[in-house]
């Protein structure tokens, strides 16, 4: 009865206006007390200060009322506190952004605006500006840390696109990554996993063994197991800035395209934008890892790759078993347990085009120095016969391109090897939408070889210093910049990542200064794309003709017949390899 009566009292239209009137009274009521308590306060000062001007006074009152109140309630209330923090650190953000960006754009418009008298004039120019304005981008990217210490580890990785003094200027930002706290890492454990660190394990490192731009790794042993681990931990601010720092970055690069139209760079923004959402979900990067272990069971004998097993998995948090190991490129490493580079060299190109061209298997894109490590261990495994295992970590970026593409893809290595400029220019266009007048170019970035080299010359051999100064001029003098940035905006995002998995990977063959060179590498990628071509061949032939028949068994004879011809080149290179080392050296 009383609930009834109470309820229709509080919804009916009488009492409504009767509670509007009393609270509208009630507001009136305290801004006059407010504004006779403020009259009070500028009466009393001015009795006190007869020669204070009364506008002053009063204007410096109220602000200073402001002001006050905001400095009482951050230091009282939590939620004003962490507001005003949040406030007070975007704005940070968004002017080193944006004086960063400023600066870069007047230092270039000047530079290309000048005239000068010469060539050599112009190329220096050119170079200090280009210096000049990387240094201003890496104190900006630094002091911002998070995805802008991701996007200058791509701006980094992009040798085949920007000039020296960019790409080279970024190097410290693969291992000179901000850290977070242990206080921060704890209380992010209470808030996902409703558990402190101390409930968790016996012990934890305070000091990462390994910092990177989204996350760091410390090691730690379970409580539960006594299980030695490597704890992987994102920053724990990236939560709250990854929104603001995504759309000021696009922003930059939409103003970039506005200011140089010749030069669009917006696909990074793009592709930045698309792939951080998804690495920050240690989830998904478990999943993507317990997957390719599975795959990657079966062929340790090529690959002596090492997947560490997962043991559980959170958005933010992930635990993983701890395996150590030292740098790839860490040669005296490699030497001093007599670890051929040749071996590593040969694994790490099955490892990665055994990703790319074989259908329905996840690519890992990320593979930089800081995400592989070589470990020593005894010959003798039936699985691996190796004395050494490629540790491969951070599967937060994966992709899966179609199996249509990744078979046009192989087609289009193939003609590259042949040098066959026709098969070459159909299947650029085929995968990568590449006009014909656009193709020289694209055959060099994604070869990282001159244009020369790559149509007409065969870039399984190594790079000569003329090849090298000709690239480095030509991306210096910005002779085909331009054209390069123009075919990498158009094409599909997933080509883009493949090509960076294609130019770290090959900068890590180089980093290993591998005595056989790049030509077995290639030999070895071309045994990938012959089997990738060759199941296509075998699924059209069973389409078009009956099985058994004279025309089935025959076209499936001539299929294997040039796949096998192609696989065995790798068999004579090996062949004649050993046959120069134990036989004619003797």
């Amino acid at each position: 009865m009383f609930k009834t009566c109470f309820n229709r009292r509080l919804f009916s239209p009488a009492s409504s206006v009767h509670r509007i009137k009393a609270s509208s009274q009630f507001h009136l009521s305290s801004v006059s007390r407010r504004v006779e308590f403020t009259n009070n306060i500028y009466n009393s000062v001015s009795r006190s200060n007869p020669n204070l001007p009364r506008g002053w006074s009063k204007r410096h009152l109220i602000v200073g009322a402001i002001v006050g109140s905001g400095i009482f309630f951050y230091y009282t209330n939590n939620t004003v506190h962490d507001f005003l923090k949040h406030i007070g650190h975007t704005i940070r953000r968004t002017s080193i952004v944006t004086q960063a960006t400023i600066r870069c754009f007047y230092n270039y418009k000047k530079t290309l605006n000048t005239d000068y008298p010469d060539e050599d004039s112009r190329l220096k120019a050119l170079s200090d500006c280009h210096l000049k304005c990387a240094l201003i981008t890496l104190n900006a990217l630094q002091r911002n840390g998070g995805i802008y210490i991701k996007l200058g580890q791509h701006i980094g990785a992009m040798t085949y696109l920007l000039p020296p003094e960019w790409t080279e200027t970024m190097i410290p930002l693969q291992d000179q990554c901000p850290e977070s706290t242990l206080i921060e890492i704890d209380n992010m454990f209470k808030q996902d996993l409703k558990k402190s660190i101390d409930e968790i394990f016996i012990e934890f490192d305070p000091k990462p063994i390994g910092v990177a731009s989204l996350a760091q790794v410390h090691i730690a042993t379970l409580i539960d197991s006594g299980e030695k681990v490597a704890v992987k931990c994102q920053h724990p601010s990236l939560k709250e800035f990854i929104p603001l720092d995504v759309m000021l970055t696009q922003t930059v690069f939409n103003l970039l395209d506005v200011v140089f139209p010749e030069y669009p760079l917006t696909w990074l923004g793009d592709e930045l934008q698309s792939s951080i959402y998804i690495e920050i979900d240690f989830k998904k990067e478990a999943a993507n890892a317990i997957q390719t272990q599975a795959y990657f069971a079966n062929f340790k004998r090529n690959t002596a790759i090492r997947i560490p097993n997962v043991i559980s998995a959170n958005k933010r948090i992930l635990i993983m078993e701890y395996v150590n190991g030292k740098r790839l490129d860490d040669l005296n490493y490699l030497d001093k347990n007599n670890i051929s580079r040749a071996e590593v060299s040969s694994c790490l190109s099955h490892i990665f085009n055994n990703m790319i061209f074989t259908p329905n298997v996840g690519i890992h894109c990320d593979p930089h120095g800081g995400n592989l490590a070589i470990r020593a261990i005894p010959y003798g495994g039936s699985a691996n016969p190796h004395n050494f295992e490629i540790v491969l970590f951070d599967h937060g970026l994966y992709r899966y391109p179609s199996t249509r593409m990744r078979r046009d893809y192989a087609k289009f290595w193939l003609a590259l090897l042949d040098h066959d400029q026709e098969k070459m220019k159909l299947y650029a266009k085929r995968f990568a939408n590449i006009d014909p007048e656009q193709f020289p170019l694209f055959a060099a970035a994604i070869t990282g070889r001159s244009i020369d080299t790559a149509l007409n010359y065969d870039i399984s051999k190594r790079r000569s210093d003329t090849e090298i100064k000709v690239m480095s001029d030509g991306i210096v003098s910005g002779a085909f910049l331009a054209n390069l940035m123009s075919i990498l905006s158009t094409i599909p995002r997933i080509v883009l990542l493949i090509l960076k998995t294609n130019d770290l990977t090959r900068h890590l063959d180089e980093c290993l200064q591998n005595p056989l060179g790049p030509e077995r590498t290639f030999l070895i990628m071309t045994q990938y794309c012959a089997k990738t071509v060759y199941d296509e061949d075998c699924e059209d032939i069973n389409k078009t003709f009956s099985r058994w028949s004279v025309y089935w068994m025959w076209s499936h004879f001539i299929s294997w017949f040039i796949y096998e011809k192609r696989k065995n080149q790798l068999v004579l290179y090996d062949l004649a390899f050993w046959w120069k080392q134990h036989v004619l050296t003797n």
